[in-house]
């Protein structure tokens, strides 16, 4: 695997690959692992996670800047994402033995009844590279902790990340191969997949991904997470608060170059005060620093790779050519590496790439919109279905528009997030499934119910 550095285009590392020998014998200790660590008491996979904790926040600044030189995240966020990673192994340290608690049910006289929540297994996880670490931790803080074991496929331009987050686990004094990398291209998973001694998988990244791992999985009657793309509303009402709802917004579009899945991407403006958030959205993106991910003070870095921008462009140009205005950005930067600028797109035709597919960049398309009803009806004219934000002064009118958008999580009045407190996950061809919280820690696991008389 060839390691290119965004920022400049050149090559900086090369790893070498594992093969299917290779695969076979991570299965092999995969499945002797769980033997053991499936007996482990949960206080201990909690000690070793908060240990994972501890080993994360002593190197942020080693990990950050691996993040940083693979895929181009600027440092500050990286860092930012290796103090969230942190923070979701706090998490399930502190609440995994209540949520994983067995569930008692009314039962005759005289018997006893209740489900427990037993671990399945290996579990294969395929993960993308736009956040490196936090996608990784995100299911294997929680489904580690329940007992299962995992298997990492991380993303091809990430190896690096890859190899680190192995690393972590290793130092917190987990349990050899408790946690393996596998360093394969894309055409070893589906033998993954099929093979009976993986017992479920998760996959974030791409819809044709989730769909190929999904048919894979469910001919073998397995367990599967997706999280997949999304093309999330971020709707202003006209009771509004414009320069909070700019300010937030333009971060929300742009955070990570504009590369996540719950990104604001469409922004759905109520006519009274688009006018008013549209000058104040160019302004506040306008404002944000394009530059070298090294320098703390970069907003937006460049994207992962030259051919990822490249593709963002078409749509883009694409979409102009269809007859949508170009307010700013929209062209490459004349500079080495894979600088694309914070984009702002209005008057969208129907049915042109930027209004149908999803934008995995700094591109933002605005919307007018004559009342609540519209925006409603716009928020929701989509195939995915993520995340959205609404905004308005009035909690009330947030919380009922929210319960009309269909999506796996909605807020008002602040930019979608996860958040290991609270599940998160998608519906349509956004995927299925819920990670974090205890929703996310009981995907994986048997809920055995036992009876006794």
């Amino acid at each position: 695997m060839n390691v290119v550095n965004p920022t400049t285009g050149a090559q900086i590392e090369t790893y070498n690959e594992h093969d299917a020998d290779d695969v076979e014998a991570a299965l092999g200790r995969s499945v002797r692992a769980f033997e053991d660590w499936r007996t482990r008491p949960l206080r201990d996979r909690e000690r070793l996670l908060a240990n994972a904790a501890d080993v994360l926040r002593e190197n942020k600044r080693r990990y950050a800047e691996t993040m940083t030189r693979e895929m181009g995240k600027p440092i500050s966020q990286a860092v930012g994402e290796v103090e969230k990673c942190a923070w979701v192994c706090d998490h399930y340290a502190e609440h995994a033995g209540a949520y994983l608690e067995a569930d008692h049910h009314p039962s005759p006289p005289g018997s006893t009844v209740k489900t427990e929540h037993e671990p399945l297994g290996p579990v294969l996880a395929v993960m993308p590279w736009n956040f490196p670490f936090w996608q990784v931790f995100r299911f294997a803080a929680p489904y580690l902790t329940a007992g299962n074991v995992g298997i990492l496929k991380h993303a091809s331009n990430v190896p690096g990340c890859a190899l680190a987050i192995e690393e972590v686990f290793r130092e917190a004094g987990y349990p050899e191969d408790v946690f393996q990398t596998l360093l394969i291209p894309s055409d070893l998973v589906d033998d993954l997949l099929t093979d009976d001694r993986v017992r479920a998988a998760t996959l974030t990244g791409s819809g044709p991904a989730g769909r190929a791992v999904a048919a894979s999985a469910g001919d073998q009657l397995k367990k599967t997470v997706l999280e997949l793309g999304g093309s999330d509303p971020f709707v202003v009402l006209d009771d509004a608060d414009v320069a909070a709802a700019a300010e937030t917004g333009a971060w929300a579009r742009n955070l990570n170059g504009g590369q996540s899945c719950i990104a604001a991407k469409r922004f759905v403006v109520h006519t009274d005060v688009y006018d008013a958030f549209l000058d104040a959205l160019v302004d506040e993106i306008d404002g944000l620093v394009v530059g070298d991910p090294t320098d703390e003070a970069t907003d937006v870095g460049p994207q992962a790779r030259a051919d990822l921008m490249e593709s963002l462009h078409e749509q883009v140009t694409a979409s102009v050519d269809a007859g949508a205005t170009l307010v700013t950005g929209g062209e490459p930067l004349d500079r080495e590496g894979a600088f694309y600028p914070p984009t702002v797109l209005t008057d969208v035709p129907e049915g042109c790439p930027v209004d149908t597919e999803e934008t995995f960049g700094p591109v933002a398309t605005v919307y007018e919109v004559d009342d609540e009803e519209a925006a409603i009806e716009t928020a929701n004219d989509t195939d995915f279905g993520l995340g959205a934000s609404v905004w308005t002064e009035d909690r009330d009118r947030g919380e009922r528009v929210a319960s009309r958008i269909d999506a796996g999580c909605v807020y008002v009045n602040q930019l979608v997030k996860s958040d290991p407190r609270v599940p998160f996950g998608g519906v349509r061809d956004s995927g299925y499934g819920r990670e974090l919280s205890e929703a996310g820690i009981k995907e994986f696991v048997n809920r055995k119910t036992v009876w006794v008389e």
